[in-house]
């Protein structure tokens, strides 16, 4: 059957990552403020933001070498049901965490859900392939990360909106029971999403399971390290090192610009926006190709807008609220940041995806996502330890980002340098 991305299957699977994607960021996004400036601050510290995120990224360090095992042994759309089926209960826990004020229990829901999100990573990244001829991979990456970031917008707008209502910043009494309704309803839609998506045959049946989750690891990073593989994986899992640091400092502009926690939610949706169009405009110049050229310009577009974050001092214009944030001199430079990172990872990912053995892409795929989110772990603790330094002046911070975005690009960039990989051969 002639692959394209307007047929049954790859849609639902745009559907369910749009769903997972939005939920995610609804609980972290929630939590995230609770712990900044609501009604758990303190509990955690400066920066306590960092601390969610560990308990964010650790599940899929240790769970993503199980994923992809799992993703290349049983149909990748039977996984998929699971983790939807399983998000459900989940969803119900932080609920129950925010209506009784228990931060300890909604910190526990967020593990579990990102323990969920780890099984479906391998088996969404790796049944792309099976949806779609390799022709169409650029395009698919494309479109798959631009409707993610839609669904991070959607989810942070939504966890601004929830936080203002849970626990308002002027002391009023919160309505409780917001955020089990909508984690629950989005759990739901996701669900019913992932139903259509088309029978995909089993991988490897025969595949022996190997319970020690770092074992996959090695052995597939030994592999790797016999090709450029290994250098695409390591750039593509640096990007989010300094998406992790940005993540955030962009919620503690409640504090850098006097704002309420739905205007702050406000850049974080820009953020989204650029980076989606900007992966969508990679996949469009890449056309049937991988166009690997646009690595070096996502990486200098990147190096740009984080040093003017850190250089221009915010302002917002007088406009009315939610407006005057959309057009303050913060969200112009956040766009510019977001629209070169989609120039610098879809490449990145398309080469992943391409390079990786048909028979072992979940696990090669799901070794990846270790590493990316090991540099999100690394991120969140570098932040929990540097935000102290940076007083009443975290976009500061934007500064540190530049210069690690210019040392690491130049190193990736020397290694892969005089291959077909630099070339723009797919």
């Amino acid at each position: 059957m002639r692959s394209n991305l307007f047929k049954q299957g790859f849609l639902s699977l745009l559907a369910s990552q749009f769903f997972g994607a939005m939920n995610d960021n609804v609980l972290k996004g929630v939590l995230t403020f609770m712990v900044i400036d609501g009604a758990w601050k303190g509990l955690l510290g400066d920066g306590g933001q960092g601390i969610v995120g560990i308990c964010f990224t650790i599940p899929f360090i240790l769970l993503s070498g199980y994923a992809g095992q799992i993703a290349d042994r049983y149909s990748k759309r039977s996984v998929t049901l699971w983790v939807k089926i399983a998000e459900i209960p989940i969803a119900i826990v932080a609920g129950i965490g925010f209506v009784t004020g228990n931060l300890w229990l909604t910190l526990f829901a967020l593990v579990a859900l990102t323990c969920q999100s780890a099984f479906f990573g391998p088996a969404k990244y790796g049944m792309i392939p099976e949806l779609v001829d390799d022709s169409d991979l650029s395009r698919a990456n494309g479109t798959i990360n631009m409707m993610t970031n839609v669904a991070v917008i959607a989810g942070t707008l939504i966890a601004g909106a929830v936080s203002d209502v849970y626990s308002p910043q002027n002391g009023a009494v919160g309505i409780r029971w917001i955020p089990i309704a909508t984690l629950l309803s989005i759990s739901i839609a996701g669900l019913i999403a992932a139903w259509f998506l088309t029978p995909l045959q089993p991988g490897a049946r025969s595949l022996k399971f190997d319970f020690n989750p770092f074992t996959t690891y090695i052995l597939t990073i030994r592999e790797m390290a016999k090709t450029r593989l290994l250098m695409v994986m390591m750039a593509w899992g640096y990007f989010y090192l300094l998406a992790g640091i940005a993540l955030f400092i962009v919620p503690e502009y409640t504090i850098v610009l006097g704002i309420n926690r739905s205007e702050a939610s406000v850049l974080m949706g820009v953020l989204g926006v650029a980076i989606g169009v900007g992966c969508a405009v990679a996949g469009l110049i890449s056309g049937h190709r991988i166009e690997v050229r646009l690595i070096p310009i996502g990486a200098a577009g990147l190096v740009l807008f984080f040093a003017l974050l850190g250089l221009v001092p915010p302002s917002l214009p007088d406009r009315a609220p939610m407006i005057r944030v959309a057009l303050s001199n913060v969200a112009l430079f956040i766009l510019g940041a977001g629209f070169f990172a989609g120039f610098y990872i879809i490449p990145l990912q398309a080469l992943l995806q391409k390079l990786s053995p048909d028979d072992e892409r979940g696990r090669f795929l799901g070794t990846a996502n270790a590493v990316s989110f090991a540099f999100l772990t690394v991120a969140a603790l570098f932040y929990w330890a540097i935000r102290p330094v940076f007083g009443d002046e975290p976009q500061n911070i934007f500064w540190v980002s530049s210069i690690l975005m210019a040392v690491g690009a130049a190193f990736f960039l020397w290694k892969l340098r005089g291959t077909g990989v630099m070339v723009g051969k797919g």
